[in-house]
C-alpha cells in the first residue's frame, strides 16, 4: 500500500496529511515538537498559528478571499476547521487559535491513516514518497540537507510577533469598538490617539531598545508584510499613521470626533479575553514593550498575556527547485509545501499544503497532477513561485498582479472594485472548468 513520509505538522503539512488520508493512502506525519522546540511555538499542538490569528479577507473579490473560496472547491479540510472556529473580525477571518489547533490535533490523531512521530527529521529521506512541509522554522540539520539536495543557497528574512493583551485590562472609557467604516460586526478594539499622544509614542518607539541579533541572523531581510512597527516607525514620522494606525473610517460613536490616529486589537480568542494589536509585530526588548505598550490610550495598565518576538524564517529559492505542481524538478516523489516554498501567509500556507496533498495522491495513483490556471489565485501563485526565470525570488502573499492578465476597457481598469469582481469570477470559472 501507498505511503508518505510528511515532515512537518504546522499548516502545510496537517492540511496535505488529511488530503492523503481521506484518498486511503497512509501518512507517516514526522513532528520534532515537543520534543525539540522552534522558538516561536508555545505548544505540541498541529496547525498552531503563532503570529496573528487572521488569515485576511474573506471577501472574495479580495486575493486572499478569492484563495478560500478556491481552497473550499478542492476540499480544503483546514478552511473547513477554520470557518468553525472563527471569531468575529469585521470582513476577515480571524479564528480562535487554541481551538483551531485542538481540533486539528484531535482530528489528525484520530484518522486511521495518519501515524504521528514525534522525531526530529535531520535528512530527507532518500527512498520514500516525501513533502516537506517543515515550516520557516525549519530545523538547522534539515535545513542543511534540502540545501545540499537543491544545491543552492537558502534565503532568510525575519518574522515578527505581535503582542497578545487582556481584554479585562482594557480602559474602555477611552477605547471604543468599531470595525473600518462599520464594515461587518464592531468586533475591533481602537485606542485614539491625538497629535500629542501620537508623536511621545512615536518618539520612544523609535528610540527604544531593540533584542540584539545572532550573527547568522544579521544578514537576513525583513518580509515587507510583515514589518516590525519599529522598523515601519523608522521610515517617517507618518508612515504609522497611512498603515497599522490609520484613523480612516474608525469614528468613536461617543464624541464623533475624528482622531489623529488609532491602535486597534484583534480578538484572538472565542472566548474574547484576549486581543492582539494590529501591526504591532516587533523586536523591541520586553521591558521597553510594556512601556510602550502603556503610551497608547486605553492601554495604560494593559496586561500582556505574550509579548511580542522576531525570528528568522527559512525558505528555498523555489523557482529553480519546483514545478508549479509542488513537485521538485530533481526528483518526481519529493514535494515541498508551506512557508518554505516562499509562500508567505497562513491562507497560502494552508493551500499549498492542500495543492502538494492532491498532487501526491494523484502520483500514487497513477493519475496526472493538477496544474491549475494562471486565472485562478492558486494557479498563479504557484505559477509565480515555481518561475525559473525569477532571478531575485523573495516570498510573496496571494495578490492581483501575479493572476493572468485580462484585457477590459479602461473605465473598469480604473474601478479596483469592478476589476476585482471580474478577476474573481473568472478565476471561479476556471477552476470549475478545469476540474470538470
Amino acid at each position: 500500500m501507498a505511503q508518505v513520509t510528511i515532515i512537518g505538522a504546522g499548516l502545510a503539512g496537517s492540511e496535505a496529511a488529511l488530503q492523503l488520508a481521506k484518498r486511503g493512502i497512509n501518512v507517516d506525519l514526522y513532528e520534532m515538537r515537543p520534543n525539540k522546540t522552534t522558538g516561536a511555538h508555545k505548544t505540541e499542538k498541529f496547525a498552531e498559528f503563532v503570529c496573528s490569528n487572521s488569515m485576511g479577507s474573506s471577501d472574495p473579490t479580495n486575493a486572499s478571499g478569492l484563495l478560500k473560496q478556491e481552497m473550499e472547491t478542492l476540499g480544503g479540510e483546514l478552511i473547513k476547521i477554520a470557518i468553525n472556529c472563527s471569531v468575529p473580525a469585521g470582513n476577515a477571518l480571524a479564528i480562535d487559535r487554541e481551538g483551531f489547533a485542538n481540533t486539528v490535533t484531535e482530528k489528525i490523531y484520530s484518522n486511521p491513516y495518519i501515524n504521528v512521530i514525534n522525531e526530529e527529521i535531520t535528512e530527507i529521506p532518500k527512498d520514500k514518497n516525501v513533502i516537506i512541509a517543515s515550516g520557516p522554522l525549519t530545523s538547522d540539520s534539515l535545513a542543511d540537507s534540502v540545501k545540499e539536495f537543491t544545491q543552492n543557497e537558502h534565503l532568510h528574512f525575519f518574522d515578527a510577533i505581535a503582542p497578545i493583551i487582556e481584554k479585562e485590562s482594557i480602559n474602555f472609557d477611552k477605547a471604543f469598538y468599531a470595525s473600518r467604516y462599520n464594515k461587518g460586526e464592531a468586533s475591533y478594539i481602537n485606542c485614539p490617539m491625538n497629535k500629542e499622544e501620537y508623536e511621545k509614542f512615536y518618539n520612544f518607539l523609535i528610540n527604544a531598545p531593540r533584542i540584539e541579533l545572532k550573527e547568522f541572523e544579521k544578514n537576513a531581510k525583513f518580509f515587507e508584510s510583515c514589518l516590525p512597527v519599529e522598523v515601519l516607525a523608522s521610515r517617517g514620522v507618518d508612515t504609522l499613521r497611512f498603515g497599522p494606525m490609520k484613523p480612516v473610517g474608525l469614528v468613536d460613536d461617543r464624541t464623533g470626533e475624528k482622531n489623529y490616529a488609532v491602535v486597534q486589537l484583534r480578538q484572538d480568542n472565542s472566548a474574547k479575553t484576549l486581543y492582539n494589536i494590529v501591526g504591532f509585530q516587533t523586536n523591541l526588548k520586553w521591558s521597553a514593550q510594556k512601556e510602550l505598550i502603556s503610551l497608547i490610550p486605553g492601554l495604560e495598565n494593559a496586561n500582556i498575556m505574550r509579548y511580542g518576538v522576531m525570528h528568522r524564517n527559512t525558505f528555498i529559492n523555489s523557482p529553480k527547485v519546483l514545478m508549479p505542481t509542488l513537485q521538485t524538478r530533481q526528483r518526481e516523489n519529493l514535494f515541498f509545501a508551506g512557508q518554505i516554498t516562499g509562500t508567505e501567509g497562513y491562507t497560502e500556507s494552508i493551500a499549498s499544503g492542500l495543492l502538494a496533498g492532491i498532487n501526491m495522491s494523484k502520483y500514487l495513483l497513477g493519475e496526472e497532477l493538477l496544474v491549475l490556471p494562471t486565472e485562478t489565485m492558486l494557479g498563479a501563485l504557484m505559477n509565480y513561485i515555481s518561475n525559473p526565470e525569477h532571478t531575485n525570488f523573495q516570498p510573496i502573499n496571494s495578490n492581483w498582479a501575479i493572476v493572468k492578465e485580462i484585457d477590459l476597457p479602461r473605465q473598469i481598469r480604473k474601478n479596483k472594485k469592478e476589476k476585482n469582481t471580474i478577476l474573481s469570477q473568472r478565476a471561479i470559472d476556471a477552476l470549475n472548468n478545469y476540474l470538470k
